[in-house]
């Protein structure tokens, strides 16, 4: 399935990093929300297009966007407003 956001919109696919302490690996439901994800689709917003490509790298709010399932993974629907900044 093929999304793509409108208006000033991008969709994230969350990227997940194995937490471990020691040799203790903690489960998914213990872990916190992943606050980074990389750019699937950014939305029609000209300006936003010319700040966000796809393939770049995006740290978003804790509890920023929707979350919706694409192929069986989980993705975001962030607002531009809950993108706080790319990473390089």
């Amino acid at each position: 399935m093929k999304v793509k956001p409108l208006d000033d919109r991008v969709l994230v696919l969350p990227l997940e990093q194995e937490e471990k302490v020691g040799s203790i690996i903690i489960p998914d439901t213990a872990k916190e929300k992943p606050m980074m994800g990389k750019v699937v689709a950014v939305g029609t917003d000209k300006e936003l297009k010319e700040l966000i490509k796809v393939n770049d790298k995006v740290i978003f709010g804790k509890y920023a966007g929707e979350e919706i399932k694409l192929d069986g993974e989980r993705h975001l629907l962030i607002s531009r407003s809950d993108v706080l900044a790319t990473v390089e």
